[in-house]
């Protein structure tokens, strides 16, 4: 029988604002635990919170992106549950007007466009962290600098049926947020968490079946991974007879297969890979909207949504990348692949289309994705940090465009001295005479030597072994010392060994 997978997903964005949704307290990673609150955020008795009005705006232009229904009016809802990192036993969210509904996002799925649709954003903040120590004693800390911090929380409709799916809305909506400079997507930091919830049915059959919600995911991979087993586990218990709970489930990477579980062998034989890593452990059973007992937020008065604050964000809105992609395509002549690579980062288009105004298109774009690429991951640093202005790295492809220098000169040579020195690659070129030989009849006279010196290559091209043509040019290129035109000593080489 054929099962088909159904995901939906939720996802956790923090809102790069300097300080807290409800209070002045700065939300910056890293600082020692519990010394960045204060009685708002700790939930002490008499503390009123205040909007931050920076979270407020960064979650409607992300409402906007996703071509949301944004209300005139709307306000927060107290969410009750108990647990040793909510300090107020409430977290202030949104449940009955949230600022955004009905939304949409246009994803790569592997060449392929298509939509998943947004339930819902709404802005929340978030909870403390449990620090579990891992030296076997019997106790978690509580680190309270995370209480309070701003999340626009994305809901989507249960629409992604494959990982591929999963994977391209989870690229695309990081993008998108990098875009809109709303969060900084660094998952390592917590700043940007999916939650997954996956449910399985037969295929073709309009009910859903139970969900289980994934967490612990702290990477895309750790997503993908998760999703795979569970695809996997939830088939096995449902082609045995057996019955998914509704739950909610953490997703532990540090164990291997087989596991002790009545599943495990059919999982292993059939469904997953033998050397896969990883597994879902039940958290608890999955928790419905009125367990929370949500009721409107007391100390907070309904918000006003204009439409001239609306209008002033639109067009503050940039680009989108899926609109980028597309028009380098068009107006560049850029491979697919290609733009989708220079759009994974808005410095890194930014910077392509600024040398791009200065030499040919293709050229900047196969530089910046090999020759800068390596020097960026060499030195640990982004676009931003690279020391040569798009415009001097435009100068260095029109001198090869020009043929002034070949391709392994400049890679191998002015590039190099270029970083170092920050001089310009047509100083470095002159400095250095660096400067090809174009003199035809130069170079005629040594592919002639060349072709003297070695007739068992023209021999062997006279047998139709034309590869040897490629030793013919490089012997010219030594004499050289690299400094020739290898397109005309390509020619001449030719010419030579067809006359020879």
């Amino acid at each position: 029988m054929d099962w088909e997978m159904v995901v939906g997903m939720e996802v956790h964005a923090q809102l790069n604002t300097r300080s807290k949704l409800f209070c002045g307290c700065p939300t910056s990673f890293g600082a020692p635990a519990n010394t960045h609150t204060c009685p708002v955020c700790l939930g002490l008795p008499g503390s009123l919170p205040v909007v931050n009005r920076a979270a407020f705006e960064k979650c409607l232009a992300v409402c906007q992106a996703l071509q949301c229904e944004i209300p005139e009016r709307c306000g927060f809802d107290r969410k009750n549950y108990f647990y040793p990192d909510l300090p107020k036993n409430y977290q202030i969210s949104q449940e009955y007007v949230c600022f955004g509904r009905n939304g949409s996002l246009e994803i790569d799925v592997e060449g392929t466009r298509r939509s998943v649709r947004i339930h819902n954003v709404h802005l929340e903040e978030d909870a403390g962290k449990l620090v579990h120590p891992d030296d076997g004693s019997l106790h978690s800390e509580v680190d309270l600098n995370r209480a309070g911090t701003p999340l626009a929380e994305i809901v989507t409709q249960p629409d992604m049926r494959s990982v591929a799916e999963v994977e391209g809305y989870m690229t695309g909506l990081r993008d998108l947020l990098l875009y809109l400079d709303v969060c900084d997507g660094r998952m390592q930091e917590g700043s940007l968490r999916f939650e997954a919830s996956i449910s399985m049915r037969r295929a073709g059959d309009p009910e859903l079946g139970p969900r289980v919600e994934v967490k612990n995911l702290n990477s895309m991979r750790a997503v993908r991974l998760a999703l795979e087993y569970e695809q996997a586990r939830q088939t096995a218990v449902l082609e045995a007879g057996g019955r998914i709970e509704q739950e909610t489930r953490q997703w532990d990477e540090s164990e291997r297969l087989p596991w002790s579980e009545p599943v495990a062998h059919t999982v292993v034989q059939t469904r997953l890979p033998k050397d896969f890593k990883g597994k879902t452990h039940r958290m608890r059973g999955k928790e419905q909207a009125q367990d929370y007992r949500y009721f409107p937020e007391p100390d907070l008065p309904p918000l006003a949504i204009s439409g001239a604050l609306l209008e002033r964000l639109r067009a503050a809105q940039p680009e989108l990348p899926l609109a980028r992609r597309d028009r380098l395509q068009e107006a560049f002549g850029l491979s697919a692949y290609d733009a989708r690579l220079l759009t994974s980062e808005q410095g890194l288009v930014a910077y392509f289309e600024q040398a791009a105004a200065g030499a040919r298109p293709k050229d900047v774009a196969n530089w910046l994705l090999n020759d800068v690429a390596s020097v960026l991951n060499a030195r640990r640093i982004g676009i931003e940090a690279f020391p040569m202005p798009p415009l001097e790295l435009a100068g260095l492809l029109k001198l090869v465009e020009k043929r002034t220098i070949n391709r392994q000169i400049a890679k191998e040579k002015v590039f190099p001295q270029m970083l170092e020195s920050g001089l310009s690659a047509a100083q470095i070129v002159a400095r250095d005479k660096l400067a090809v030989e174009s003199d035809e009849a130069g170079l005629r006279a040594c592919v002639a030597s060349v072709l003297a010196e070695n007739p068992r290559t023209v021999a062997a091209f006279r047998e139709g072994k034309t590869q040897v043509v490629g030793f013919v040019i490089g012997q010219v290129m030594r004499q050289k010392k690299g400094k020739a035109d290898p397109q005309l000593v390509r020619k001449l080489a030719l010419e030579g060994l067809g006359g020879a």
